[in-house]
């Protein structure tokens, strides 16, 4: 069904998308706004199967270590999505004590503060685990459900309290309220779906299609002289 690059991600993570959350605005290029049309266009569209069976343990123990770098999955991406770190000695730089969040979501800076204050910053999964059970996980292997919950394309470092706030939703029921950056997310939604051979519901496919239509795409580089 797919995919050699599991390990690696699908590679949606472009410095301009994982990096460029301070400015105004987050704009994607006008070839990864039309390949996220055409990937759009070829996901199947059909009906939420029950969420019957769902358990958060059928995607693996949380926060595996799939890379087999030393360090679990939530402490890479803080890593990646967080400035002015600090580190648990003796962890070879892998625990993250404190850092600095600046939300995609919501576009606040977040101090983290690892304890009583870890849940203010979450690793939300882009496509949420739930969202994928009811259209087309179920069908998965153990193996890719726990490669589809650590996928680094697939996670971002936000503002806990966002990330309750959306839960298991989709794009037709729930978007960054940072307008900003709806493009972004969506573009990144439908990337890790086509990748993973997931479906979309009518509506949420109308959802990404017109937060496609209100995409700003960033501007062409100069060429070279």
């Amino acid at each position: 069904m797919l995919l050699l690059v599991l390990a690696v991600g699908i590679g949606v993570g472009t410095p301009v998308w994982q990096d460029a959350r301070a400015g105004a605005d987050v704009p994607v290029t006008a070839t990864d706004l039309a390949d996220a049309r055409a990937a759009l266009d070829g996901l199947p569209v059909k009906g939420r199967a029950p969420k019957t069976g769902y358990e958060r343990s059928a995607f693996g123990a949380a926060w595996t270590d799939v890379d087999r770098n030393g360090c679990d999955t939530r402490n890479d991406i803080l890593r990646r999505d967080l400035v002015d770190l600090t580190f648990k000695e003796g962890t070879d730089g892998c625990t993250v004590l404190t850092g600095s969040l600046t939300d995609p979501y919501g576009g606040e800076v977040i101090a983290f503060e690892r304890g009583e204050r870890s849940s203010e910053v979450q690793i939300d999964h882009v496509v949420a685990l739930s969202d994928a059970w009811q259209k087309g996980a179920q069908q998965w292997t153990d193996e890719v459900r726990t490669a589809f919950a650590n996928d680094p394309a697939n996670l971002l470092a936000v503002d806990g309290s966002l990330n309750q706030q959306k839960g298991a939703g989709d794009a037709a029921t729930w978007l960054p309220p940072r307008k900003a950056y709806r493009c972004v997310y969506v573009v990144r939604q439908i990337r890790v779906k086509a990748a993973y051979g997931l479906w979309v519901t009518s509506a949420e496919q109308e959802a990404m299609s017109r937060e496609l239509d209100r995409c700003v795409t960033a501007p062409a580089s100069p060429a070279a002289s």
